[in-house]
Order: structure tokens, then sequence, then C-alpha cells
């Protein structure tokens, strides 16, 4: 009754909005209002408050549970006071927008999403455990035969024990295990060809193959958790469990996809944007020429590459390092770092980057710029008024502030492309209802929307959010999205 009688006032504020959105699907309560989220407003304000913990930490208060409240409505008068002084702080630092035309109408969104959930095949799951549970057996035992006795392989110490004591591998201070390390190892010593095998065998095993069995419903479902106030630049994360790690990179992993199907008489409809931080980028520092490529629909990795090897013929291992040093501007790679990727010298690496910044000009004065305004003013801002605050750009450790440094360069891009994804969804969600369809958006796993979509609406919804993706901003560059349709997550065929 008290829930319900908040309802007619419309001016409900909560500590946790999703969590009321999903009472509501539960039992069926229909409304139209869009609840004020306490801890996502005081996060917009801060984005290191990512809890109710440390919101409380912050604001010296101590939040009991709403519902369980005899007096119920003084502590919304606390909640109300708070919510009004996190509102004028967002209203000054001009991030309010963030907050009221982004995340707070996505979290019923969201709730809808996780309500929905995906199918899942527990036998594809189940024979993947049996395929990956031999291979690991396998590998486990010519592991043992060379290293002349048995061990627990899921223990550093005792492998660092095996390599570097009992095996003789040359090693440093640290005497590390890490896979960057094991990897430099690797072409002189074959037994770590086989531990690097095994591990990645061990976490499809663990993770994926047995691990998400764990969460699969009554209902043949597995319900994701979306978190809005996890990563500082706005990207959304996925937990219980992770849906967003499932990579496709990898053969086997990509075979765990296999599982996710469509509802009876459904296709599963991906549509993801076409390297969108590389869009932003280049539109964010109104680099010209690369704006045209895109435009032009021209491969953008085979004109960086033209433009850093001085050829018009491009190979596929030319292309391959202009795609590294692409991305690597994006994350503030260092000629170290490049050199590392792509197994080049370092003066190699910094000769790539000089020749990129003299092909793109506006690219290196952006980032030059983007560290400056930092320096300054200790945070930097997204397309649509985000902030991220960075206090190790003003370090006095030399490691620390190159790490802001990076930090700084990257914010602003991929919470522009994570702002984009987020008004995507919620115009996406808008326009099913708006044509009375029943096909739902089921998952968001960073570029791409994932929808489990009636046969006979395919083509409808297909056209509807295609043309949502691509007009969500209003810029003299184009966004390009790819689509695919497919009864499993995995087999999805280009649309």
């Amino acid at each position: 009754p008290l829930f319900h009688e908040m309802l007619k006032q419309n001016n409900l504020l909560v500590s946790s909005s999703k969590e009321l959105y999903h009472f509501c699907l539960e039992n069926n309560i229909q409304s139209k209002y869009i609840f004020d989220d306490l801890l996502l407003l005081a996060f917009i304000v801060d984005p290191q408050c990512t809890t109710m913990d440390k919101l409380k930490d912050k604001h010296n208060m101590w939040f009991p549970e709403f519902l369980e409240q005899e007096n119920g409505f003084a502590f919304a008068r606390g909640m109300n006071a708070l919510a009004l002084e996190l509102k004028e702080t967002a209203s000054k630092t001009e991030v309010l927008k963030v907050y009221e035309d982004i995340e707070k109408p996505l979290s019923p969104v969201l709730a809808a999403c996780e309500w929905e959930g995906i199918h899942v095949n527990k036998e594809v799951l189940d024979d993947i455990a049996k395929h990956t549970k031999k291979k690991m057996d396998d590998l486990t035992e010519k592991i043992f035969e060379v290293s002349g006795r048995e061990f627990n392989l899921n223990s550093p110490k005792q492998l660092g024990e095996i390599l570097y004591d009992e095996l003789g591998l040359p090693s440093k201070k640290k005497r590390s295990t890490a896979v960057s390390v094991l990897e430099a190892l690797e072409p002189e010593y074959p037994i770590i060809t086989d531990i690097l095998e095994y591990r990645k065998y061990s976490k499809l095993y663990s993770t994926y193959a047995i691990g998400l069995v764990k969460h699969i419903k009554r209902d043949g479902k597995i319900h994701t958790t979306f978190n809005q106030h996890a990563a500082q630049t706005g990207r959304l994360s996925s937990s219980e469990p992770n849906l967003q790690n499932i990579s496709v990179r990898d053969e086997e992993t990509k075979m765990v996809r296999s599982a996710f199907i469509s509802s009876p008489g459904c296709f599963l409809l991906s549509i993801d944007y076409s390297q969108i931080e590389l869009r932003v980028l280049s539109y964010m520092a109104n680099e010209e020429k690369m704006v045209a490529s895109f435009n032009d629909d021209r491969d953008i990795h085979s004109e960086t590459a033209r433009s850093i090897f001085g050829v018009e013929n491009v190979s596929s291992e030319m292309r391959r390092q202009a795609k590294s040093v692409n991305f690597g501007i994006i994350y503030g790679m260092s000629a170290f770092g490049l050199s590392n990727q792509l197994d080049i010298s370092v003066k190699e690496a910094q000769e790539f980057i000089n020749r990129y910044n003299e092909a793109f000009p506006r690219i290196n004065q952006f980032m030059d710029e983007t560290i400056n305004f930092c320096e300054e003013n200790g945070f930097v801002v997204t397309e649509f008024g985000r902030r991220r605050y960075i206090p190790d750009i003003r370090s006095s450790n030399r490691a620390v502030k190159e790490f802001g440094k990076r930090a700084a360069m990257n914010a602003p891009i991929q919470g522009t492309a994570a702002d984009i994804i987020k008004i995507a969804m919620i115009k996406c969600d808008q326009a099913l209802k708006d044509n009375n369809l029943k096909s739902k958006m089921i998952l968001q796993v960073h570029d791409e929307l994932i929808f489990d979509v009636l046969e006979s609406e395919l083509e409808i919804v297909k056209t509807l959010v295609e043309e949502i993706m691509v007009n969500i901003v209003k810029w003299p560059l184009k966004l390009k999205v790819e689509s695919n349709v497919g009864k499993t997550w995995m087999d999805e065929s280009n649309a």
C-alpha cells in the first residue's frame, strides 16, 4: 500500500531504482514514471561513488532499508535533501543532463533486459565441459611427464618452483608465472605452450562451461545484471554472470556463444557499431582525413597503413600493424608498448607513431589538448558532458602520472562511445513499444545490442534499430552498424 501511494505522488526517490523496476515487473505493476535514483545521481556527480557504502561514507550518513523503516517518510525527506544537494552540484558541474537524459531513463531499460534474460542450451555447455576437461587432462599428463612429477598446475608458487628451480628456466627476480612472462619463454621451452593451453582450457571450463550452468534459472534462461555505476568511463559492466567477456577472437571461447539461443519462433538479432571508438576519436579531434575515410566507407586500417608505409598496395601484415597503431593511439600506447605488441624495436615503433602523427596531425593535437585540459582541471569530459576525474595526472610519481595521461586520452573517447550505445538502448526500447512490437532487447555487449526477435517482426525490428543507431548523433561523420541474425549467438549470419 505504501508503495502504491508513493507511485501516485510521482516523485519517488529511491536508493537503487533498478531494484524497484524489478519489483514492478515481478508484480505486474504498470508505471510510466521514471524514478529518481540517489546512487546513480551520486555516481554522475562523483564517478568514484560506485556503491551505497561509498555514498554513506562520503556524506556521513547511514541508509537503512527504505521499506523497513517505521518512519519511512521522515527518512525519505532526508534522502530528498541529499538528492537536491547532489542535483545542485550536478547542475553547477554541468553533468545533470547525463543523469536526466541518459542514466536515469536507461535504468528501467536495463531492468527489462535483465528480467527478460536469454535462453541457454545446457546440453551445449555440458558438451563443451566434457571436451574441455579431456583437453585439460591430456595437457596435464604431458606437463607432468616433462616436469618429472605431479604438482598443482593452478598454483603459481608450485609452477614457479617447477619451471625455475627444477627445469632451470631463466628467471628474473620475481620468478613470475604471468602470461606475458611465459609467452617470452615459449619459443625455447615447449612446456610453456602446454601450460598456456592448459590455462586457456581451465578458464573455459571453470568460467564458462561449468560457471554459466550455475546461473541458468528455472525458466531456462540466464539473467545477467547490468551495472551502471561501476566503470568510471561510463561503460556498462555485466555480472552474475558476466556476459560481456565471451570473446569471439578465440574459437573455443566462441563456441560458448552457441549455447545462447533464441526463444521459440524467434531469432537472435545482433546489431553492433563498427569501429565506434575510432569514429568518435576522428570526430572529436576533427581529423578531416580520417572522417573522410569513414564517410567514404574506406577501410580505415588500410588507409592508415598507406599513410604510415607510403605505399598504395597494402599487405595484410601492414594492415595488421596499422590496426595496432590505430587502437594503440586510443589507449595512449607508448612506443615501448607498441614495440611489444608488434614485436618490433622501440625505434621502429616510434617511427610508426611519428608517421601516424604526420598523416593525422589533429589526432596528436587533440590528445595533447586533452592532457593539458586534464592537468589544469583535474578531469576530462565526453561529448555528452560526462566527467571522469583523474587525480593521477597531477602525481609527482612519473609512472602514476603517465598512467593518468593515458586514462585522460582514452576516457573521452570510450565514454562518448558508451554514452552513444546507452542513448541507442533508450531509443530502441521506446521504438519497440511505440510500434507495439513483441520482440525484446535482451543484451548489451559494449558496442553491440542483441534482440530476441519474432520471426514475423525480424525485418521491421532490424530496419528500426539500424536507423536509430546510425542516426543517434547529428555529426558530419557517418556511424555504421553491422547486423547479424541466427538461432544462436554464435551462428548468426550476416543480415
